[in-house]
């Protein structure tokens, strides 16, 4: 099969596309998509329990703990240890953190009205119900591997 008639190739070739123009985006302001996405995930009243954001973007805990240092370094975030368990930490953001947040929140509602603007309603509909199918599948089979079973060869 060639690549371009691949599902995966149009998927991680759309999304190099979108991450370039992020980047080019977020760099304007000293930021990066990735360090856009996590400030997006911190709930900028409440704080959010270190645990829940990397499943939310899907980052690993060891690449979302790098992260967390740097941005604690740069005094866009800090974290509170609950008294009580110490265990369990919460991100808050700083005044700073969440200037920074509202600038990727911008870049993401522009892009997406632009994409509003140019493709219709119905076609965005169904875009939405295949990826999301596609999700399901792929979490169907990541569930697999995770139970030591191989692909199974589709007919």
């Amino acid at each position: 099969m060639r690549k371009e008639k691949t599902i995966d190739f149009h998927l991680k070739w759309a999304w190099h596309a979108i991450s370039r123009m992020y980047n080019a985006y977020a760099s304007q302001y000293d930021i990066t998509m990735a360090i856009g996405y996590v400030l997006l995930n911190i709930d900028s009243e409440k704080g959010t329990p270190a645990t829940k954001i990397g499943p939310s973007i899907g980052m690993e805990p060891r690449s979302l703990t790098r992260m967390l240092k740097t941005l604690e370094e740069k005094g866009w975030i800090y974290r509170e240890t609950d008294a009580d368990d110490k265990r369990f930490v919460k991100v808050y953001l700083t005044e700073e953190g969440k200037r920074k947040r509202n600038f990727a929140r911008e870049g993401v509602i522009i892009f997406n009205k632009k994409i509003q603007e140019v493709i219709p309603a119905d076609k965005l509909a169904v875009f939405f119900e295949v990826i999301k199918e596609i999700n399901s599948l792929v979490d169907e089979e990541n569930s697999k591997v995770k139970d030591n079973i191989i692909f199974e060869i589709m007919d």
